[in-house]
């Protein structure tokens, strides 16, 4: 290439000098998109909220035309010819197999069946789902009478992920003690369509099946059959201390005494496993449940494990904190956690901590709901490269309304187990943050007033208080 000369002024042809000389500017290299995440909804769950089309097609192809892509359509259900609830009457040892059971059962026909199984997680009088000679499960599997190591089995009994209701395999599918034996297995469990939605990362709106279902309402004009509860149960502002008003505006902690931790209720297994999450306990349930519900992470503290009230402050440079993953972290200053008056006990909005976990022996909880500071979030979980369900949900904006009514739902959810006393104390709640919930609640109503103007309908508010 020839040299270009720059002549600025009138004079001798001779290369003039740079007039403000500085370095050249750097090539910024440009972050990466953060791709699509792939979410699993109920057609069921939703119908909770709002009228949908009979055919789910319908529903993807309403979606996609909105920029939600749905990648796959999924029908899962339990309406499976000759499975029946069957309850275990007598188990004992295979003769010939140490990781094998011989279980008689009790199928309503008067006859007791011999199974062989290799299940664990059952105990005698617990009602199971037994496939008869002559079923065909989802897989494919056709069920005949067998001989498993010299002992005879009339059938198999059933986990959720045999009967096309879950990813569980790892034991049966216990049922309502209430089940009445010799009944079919699909009364229990009426059929379901699960959608798989590309949600994009400017949509953190969608995270959740409420937040899916409102955005359906205002596509098609309906209304929102139900809003989750305002919380009407008098604040106590002690207790808690925010330290870290910037990272943390506003954070909840709900006391609940006389818990008992077990295996959660049958439709609650159902229910979360069918879009993805494995169940671990009622307690543990019931928090993911309320975020695949209302997109507002929670999380529950063993009560008798902390030290004093709970302070929202910036870690301690080099404070370690052991998660729940079992893996020790090294925090930095600007990192955003949940203290009480000796260490961190959890990582604000991306994981709590292994020493105050919920386990089997936990009597009393303390349940947290919070607002965290996107952009603390984002950085905090990069950082330590810890990355959640409930980071990505807080990353993306969750909405503030749903802060206490999350937390509300929650409530309910135990006091329908145990019916106990309940306590909620939370810190202030500042102006500047009042005044981002109302910002938020407008916006959200302008962008849905936006996608309606064109047809000169009535606009469909994002928020309908419950």
């Amino acid at each position: 290439m020839e040299r270009l000369r720059v002549r600025s002024r009138n004079g001798p042809a001779r290369d003039d000098p740079v007039r403000h000389p500085r370095h050249p500017p750097l090539c910024a290299k440009r972050p990466a998109v953060s791709p699509p995440v792939r979410m699993k909804f109920s057609v069921n769950w939703l119908r909770e909220f709002v009228d949908l089309p009979e055919n789910p097609e319908e529903i993807a192809d309403l979606l996609t035309r909105a920029g939600v892509e749905t990648q796959n359509i999924e029908t899962r259900g339990a309406r499976i010819d000759k499975v029946i609830v069957s309850q275990i009457t007598a188990s004992s040892r295979h003769p010939n197999a140490d990781r094998l059971t011989v279980c008689e059962v009790d199928d309503g026909s008067g006859t007791k069946r011999q199974i062989v199984c290799g299940a664990t997680n059952y105990k005698v009088g617990d009602k199971v789902p037994l496939a008869l000679p002559g079923a065909k499960l989802p897989d494919g599997t056709e069920i005949k009478k067998n001989n498993l190591r010299g002992v005879e089995s009339e059938g198999m009994l059933c986990s959720p992920i045999e009967l096309g209701m879950g990813e569980d395999a790892s034991g049966l599918l216990i049922l309502s003690p209430e089940a009445k034996i010799g009944t079919p297995i699909g009364e229990f469990f009426p059929a379901d369509t699960i959608l798989d939605v590309e949600v994009t990362p400017n949509r953190g709106d969608l995270l959740s099946h409420f937040g899916l279902a409102r955005e359906i309402a205002a596509l098609t004009e309906k209304k929102l059959k139900s809003t989750a509860r305002e919380s009407k149960i008098p604040v106590k502002k002690t207790g808690v201390t925010i330290t870290s008003t910037h990272e943390c505006p506003f954070f909840s902690a709900r006391k609940i005494d006389n818990v008992t931790v077990g295996p959660s209720p049958q439709w609650l297994r159902i229910k979360i496993e069918s879009v993805g999450t494995r169940s671990i306990n009622n307690i543990v349930d019931i928090s993911n449940f309320i975020m695949l519900e209302l997109g507002q992470p929670t999380h529950a503290f063993d009560a008798n494990k902390l030290n004093g009230g709970i302070n929202v402050r910036l870690a301690r440079e080099g404070e370690k904190f052991l998660a729940l993953d079992g893996k020790t972290y090294s925090l930095k200053r600007d990192s955003c956690v949940v203290a009480d008056q000796k260490r961190a006990v959890g990582i604000g909005g991306v994981m709590g901590g292994e020493e105050t976990a919920v386990t089997d022996s936990t009597k009393n909880i303390l349940l947290e709901a919070a607002y965290f500071l996107p952009a603390s979030i984002r950085r905090t979980a990069r950082e330590l490269n810890l990355p959640s369900d409930a980071s990505y949900r807080f990353e993306r904006g969750v909405d503030p309304e749903m802060v206490l009514r999350a937390s509300q739902r929650a409530i309910r959810f135990e006091e329908n187990q145990r019916g106990q006393n309940n306590e909620m104390e939370n810190s202030k709640l500042p102006s500047r943050f009042a005044a981002r919930r109302r910002s938020y609640r407008r916006s959200r109503a302008s962008l849905r007033r936006r996608k309606n103007s064109g047809n000169g309908s009535k606009p469909v508010h994002a928020f309908e208080r419950g």
